[in-house]
């Protein structure tokens, strides 16, 4: 099993509105659900009056996250992106993945390749380096080497009917852009529900309107080492927050933490 640590909470907050105005704290009561979601524990906290409705609302969050992850996922082996990546190609794409995939090109294009889904056998080396015991100098360039030669967004298809590799040995991982595109499509369906007031947090954070007594939603950046008090706290209303820290996520072995953003260009 790959050696990650990682602490991450999926959460979602959001107050009904009966009308105009900010809503009266004394309104409305807490309905509460936890789970998980895209691989952490998850809770959503709807404050509502109405119990039947945030019942149905958690149902169809639970749900959407549920489908997104059988696309995205690489914890799952039979998601489509897990078969993708052990076939080389995809038959008949989901419009998610597809959309997905296009903002990720046209992210990729603008970073001039920093940002690269097909980083996913580097990755997986170093997993593997760091499994057991440190690897040698020799061992741990030379299997990097050989995994930095499988990279390559260029070399990635896709249309309506196909997505598929043009070498082989390649592999995705959308974990850098798929956290952010499930927030927002979870903070569209509270909306269409008509919960306007929203903060959705599913390793990125996206806020609609306001709290129930009006104020402005408050969010907590944690510093990258760690530390269980936020370095920064952050007002914010109708915006996102997308943040990303070396050691957010790590490999470790024989004591090390090894931070997992890579350069793809070079390993």
């Amino acid at each position: 099993m790959t050696p990650l640590t990682r602490r991450r909470f999926v959460t979602i907050a959001a107050c009904a509105a009966a009308g105009p105005g900010p809503v009266s704290a004394r309104s409305v009561q807490p309905y509460t659900w936890a789970g998980t979601a895209l691989g952490a524990r998850a809770s959503i906290r709807l404050d509502t009056a109405d119990r039947e409705q945030a019942r149905e609302v958690i149902s169809l969050c639970v749900a959407e996250v549920d489908r997104l992850e059988s696309l995205f996922s690489l914890y799952r082996t039979n998601s489509a992106l897990s078969v993708l990546n052990r076939r080389g190609g995809l038959t008949g794409p989901a419009p998610e993945l597809l959309e997905l995939l296009s903002l990720a090109h046209a992210v990729h294009l603008t970073t001039e390749g920093a940002f690269d889904p097909s980083v996913q056998p580097v990755w997986a080396a170093l997993a593997r380096l760091h499994a057991t015991t440190r690897p040698n100098t020799d061992t741990a360039l030379g299997a990097l080497e050989d995994a930095a030669r499988r990279v390559g967004f260029g070399d990635v298809r896709f249309s309506a009917g196909e997505v598929r590799f043009l070498r082989p040995g390649m592999a995705l991982t959308l974990n850098g852009i798929a956290q952010g595109f499930v927030t927002d499509r979870i903070a569209a369906l509270l909306q269409r529900e008509g919960l306007n007031n929203v903060l959705v947090h599913m390793g990125e954070t996206r806020a609609l309107g306001s709290r129930a007594d009006g104020s402005s939603w408050r969010v907590g950046v944690r510093a990258p080492t760690g530390a269980r008090q936020p370095m920064r706290t952050i007002s914010i209303r109708d915006r996102a927050l997308a943040t990303s820290a070396t050691l957010g996520t790590t490999f470790s072995s024989q004591g090390r933490r090894i931070g997992h953003i890579i350069d793809p260009r070079s390993g």
